[in-house]
């Protein structure tokens, strides 16, 4: 079934997004790693990998139906430089929060036109989001429970480096 016009249009919005939150994370690791942070970095980085994915996964399925993937205007990421780490998990859950509402809209606009193709898809995103979300706060939190602690955002600088190394290529 090849999509509408109003959803081809919608969907290459998010593609945009998710290319955006890829550039969102990209900037936020160019903070941890001027900190002399290289496990955050390295997370950070891995994080803007995935958001590549994501994009790929919604050009796929604009493609698949027929349509016109495209990839509209991406503005610099608005992040201050010097954030703490606190800030930068802070930015990185207003992004995916972000990220999490447009897919919801989406998932409205395709279910009132009653394009159910859409809905595996989308229902993957609704739950991928929920696990970006979480993470990110889980985060934050541990972030907070640090506070001033050096050793310990050295141990979770550690702990973040450990994340295995993806490819943006949809397996």
């Amino acid at each position: 079934m090849k999509l509408s016009t109003d959803l081809e249009k919608k969907f290459n919005e998010q593609i945009t997004l998710e290319f955006e939150a890829s550039i969102v994370y990209r900037q936020l690791a160019i903070e941890a790693d001027q900190q002399d942070l290289p496990g955050i970095a390295a997370w950070l980085r891995h994080q803007a990998d995935e958001e590549i994915v994501h994009a790929n996964k919604f050009i796929d399925h604009v493609v698949d139906r027929d349509g016109q993937a495209r990839i509209g205007a991406i503005a610099a990421p608005e992040v201050p430089s010097g954030l703490s780490m606190k800030e930068v998990f802070a930015a990185a859950l207003a992004h995916e929060q972000k990220v999490s509402e447009a897919i919801r809209e989406l998932y409205r606009s395709a279910d009132k036109e009653g394009d159910y193709n859409a809905r595996p898809l989308l229902n993957w995103f609704v739950d991928e989001q929920i696990e970006e979300e979480a993470t990110a706060s889980e985060i934050l939190g541990r972030l907070e429970l640090i506070g001033d602690d050096g050793s310990g955002l050295l141990r979770l600088d550690a702990e973040l480096g450990q994340r295995p190394a993806e490819s943006t290529e949809d397996e």
